[in-house]
């Protein structure tokens, strides 16, 4: 267990430094937009500092490989979302972005949440889950990946129209909180697939691919690369990377706990914890502010001065379809 404890915190820290490094390679970059998907991945190829975030991303994936195989499903989650502090440290230090006040209280209700959620677990009586069934698993994704593409459409054309106010991007996170948790039980099933991969390699390679699992990591993987990439550069890692983070992980101990069969707990104290972590989770989500607000007024602007572009207007400008 103490093997997925420190796999899950080394996860944490690869995810946030390849978020960080990311948002700040796509400051430096054109503004990209999903309806070009070739040209923004040939931009962000040819960045050297995205590349590195990329990895740091990969290396974490290999990590929660480790965490889903020693760590029950809501244990796990529980540990990935206090990854969160690390990540609005790295925000403000590397990237300069302020984090408002009631963005501040909402993420130290997130880690009460976590403490909840971890106070509720037990060495003894938590099961690590090693299968679900096949039509469950697509019962639980498909609706839910349409769900995060068709809410990333709607961001985009309110992202895009002029004289708008300035977008949070909850909606962008919420979307990609939906393809991580999709993503997320795809990655525990990969993990319990290959499980004899050292002593069959044919064997768990044959049941891998015979599972739903790769071909959900692949359409996550290349989906989530695009729009990821298209809302970081939009709006603050700070409020994206937290909020698709939360859902991720709500999504993926709920329902991953029912489809792999991880019981709650039996104890009423517990039980009540880890709902109410959950629950306490999902509201703070829902009370997150839609909008920044406006930027200050500065005296020393000239009065004939043009305002600072919208980059949704800017990306309208440059790619008017």
């Amino acid at each position: 267990m103490w093997w997925g404890v420190a796999a899950a915190l080394l996860a944490n820290l690869l995810y946030s430094t390849g978020f960080v490094l990311q948002k700040r390679a796509l400051g430096r970059l054109p503004a990209v937009s999903v309806r070009r998907p070739a040209r923004l991945l040939r931009l962000v190829a040819g960045s050297p500092l995205w590349t590195g975030g990329a990895l740091a991303l990969a290396a974490g994936f290999g990590a929660q490989l480790i965490v889903y195989r020693t760590l029950p499903i809501a244990a796990a989650q529980g540990i990935f979302v206090s990854g969160l502090v690390l990540l609005l440290l790295l925000s403000a230090r590397l990237l300069g972005e302020r984090i408002p006040g009631r963005e501040r209280y909402a993420t130290g209700a997130i880690l009460a949440a976590l403490v909840m959620v971890v106070l509720s677990l037990s060495r003894t009586a938590d099961t690590v889950g090693t299968g679900a069934p096949a039509r469950l698993i697509l019962l639980v994704c498909v609706p839910s990946l349409a769900a995060g593409t068709w809410l990333y459409a709607v961001a985009e054309r309110r992202a895009l129209k002029r004289h708008r106010k300035p977008t949070t991007g909850v909606e962008y996170g919420v979307a990609l909180g939906l393809l991580y948790g999709v993503s997320g039980l795809a990655i525990k099933g990969v993990s319990d697939r290959s499980a004899g991969l050292l002593a069959d390699p044919g064997g768990a390679l044959g049941a891998v691919l015979g599972s739903p699992y790769p071909y959900l990591l692949l359409f996550t993987g290349a989906f989530g690369l695009v729009m990821s990439q298209a809302a970081l550069q939009r709006c603050r890692v700070s409020l994206i990377v937290p909020v698709s983070t939360t859902v991720a992980s709500v999504f993926t101990a709920v329902l991953g706990t029912f489809a792999f069969g991880e019981a709650l707990p039996d104890d009423p104290l517990r039980l009540a914890l880890r709902v109410a972590g959950a629950m306490l989770a999902v509201a703070v989500l829902l009370a997150m502010p839609k909008h920044d607000p406006p930027p200050p007024d500065r005296s020393d602007t000239p009065p004939n001065a043009a305002p600072p572009k919208n980059p949704a207007e800017e990306l309208t400008a440059r790619d008017p379809r």
